[in-house]
């Protein structure tokens, strides 16, 4: 399978160009995936130049060997280790951090991870093997109030509370085993006519829980400044507005909840300052070729 049909690289050009690569730096990719934006890195890199890739997922760790890069060392972790990992190779400080949120073509169309609104598959949604639960412990297991803030929060679904009581009433009757058994639940609420994106809002909401997106990106953001060089720059990429607004946040204020450290004279104390002005989208030719980018935005920060 090709990188190309594994997974296409949203936004490529503009993540090389705002990492600003120097040929002797040292980078980290902390979502590897199908290692498009990867094997770019190592285009740019010189023969002293290093590239460390972190991903949980199995799939990705045989895209990875593929690449025979000494160059190259794939961390096989969540990002949300980040400092450790880096530690434990050797790494104290890199030149740049490079971060897609995505989840990749080839998890969204594989059945058997269970992401796919299209073909049925079992109640997964895991990133990687290690994680603490699946799709069927949040759908069967979940009460009615942590289902209706998860469907609300993670999803945007507006009867988020009905959808809520909906799970509970199909789970009393029996266990919700399959992606086909939550479809079954969603089409007698969503909105006519726009039955595919109700069914994506609430796939996406389970699997931010499953996989605690969230806290994960907290984690990471909270890390990149300690690791990263002066004039080191980091970019990242979000495809939700919860993503991109903690890291909007970070960029802006060092909080993910935009909290400002002051001084006593009123300085605010910030360890990144954006190198944009507002963020980058897919160009209109990109958007036409691979509509998944359409969600996409990039930020790019620098290290004070």
């Amino acid at each position: 399978m090709s990188e190309q049909t594994y997974h296409t690289s949203v936004m490529l050009h503009e993540c090389i160009e705002g990492l600003a690569i120097r040929p002797d730096g040292i980078y980290v990719d902390v979502t590897f995936g199908g290692g498009g934006h990867s094997k770019e890195i190592l285009a740019h890199l010189g023969p002293s130049g290093r590239l460390l890739a972190f991903d949980q997922d199995p799939d990705a760790w045989n895209q990875a060997e593929k690449i025979d890069d000494e160059r190259l060392t794939l961390i096989t972790a969540n990002f949300r280790y980040l400092e450790k990992y880096l530690r434990l190779h050797g790494v104290k400080q890199v030149d740049g951090i490079l971060a897609d949120f995505g989840v990749s073509s080839y998890q969204l169309d594989a059945a058997s991870r269970g992401f796919s609104t299209r073909f049925d598959g079992p109640l997964d949604m895991r990133m990687g093997p290690s994680a603490a639960m699946d799709a069927k412990d949040v759908l069967n297991g979940y009460s009615a109030e942590q289902l209706q803030r998860i469907f609300g929060m993670y999803g945007e679904i507006k009867n988020a509370r009905t959808l809520a009581q909906a799970v509970i009433q199909a789970r009393t009757q029996k266990s919700l085993e399959t992606t086909s058994d939550f479809k079954e639940i969603l089409t007698k609420l969503a909105p006519r006519g726009k039955e595919f994106k109700y069914f994506a809002q609430a796939f996406q909401a389970v699997r931010i829980e499953v996989n605690q997106e969230l806290q994960v990106i907290e984690e990471f953001l909270a890390q990149a400044p300690s690791v990263l060089a002066v004039d080191g720059r980091l970019c990242i990429m979000s495809f939700h507005s919860l993503e991109d607004r903690l890291v909007k946040n970070y960029i802006k204020t060092g909080d993910c909840f935009g909290k400002e450290d002051k001084d006593m004279f009123g300085v605010v104390h910030k360890p990144l300052a954006s190198e944009i002005r507002k963020p980058i989208t897919a160009s209109p030719e990109e958007l036409k070729a691979n509509p998944r980018s359409r969600s996409a935005k990039l930020r790019i920060a620098r290290k004070l």
